[in-house]
């Protein structure tokens, strides 16, 4: 069996997607998307611009929601709790992640 990649999407900051491919992809709905997206769960790359766009690195955050959903059973509001506890604890292993690296630092120049 022969397996081809056709084509590698980075998933950063830097690419944008849109609200539409960002269901498509994760399963998620329109309502189920739009309140991630309200409760700033999945900020929007400019809040000001007409049509949305998203960093590409959101599919993550969309299929993470949708296989909560799924694999729970969360309703809309279970759903956006899931995800805002999600998103505090990957800031707070950032911030751990940081303060270990600072700490280090700050052992190897005494």
């Amino acid at each position: 069996m022969k397996i081809s990649v056709a084509e590698w999407i980075y998933l950063d900051d830097q690419g944008i997607c849109s609200a539409e491919h960002l269901m498509e992809i994760s399963g998620l709905s329109d309502t189920e998307l739009g309140d991630l997206i309200d409760t700033g769960v999945i900020p929007a790359v400019d809040d000001t611009a007409q049509v949305k766009s998203f960093a590409l690195r959101h599919v993550v955050t969309a299929k993470i929601a949708r296989k909560l959903r799924d694999d729970f059973e969360l309703d809309l509001q279970g759903l956006t709790l899931a995800m805002t506890l999600v998103r505090r604890i990957e800031s707070l292993e950032s911030a751990l992640k940081d303060a270990k690296i600072h700490l280090d630092r700050t052992i190897a120049n005494r």
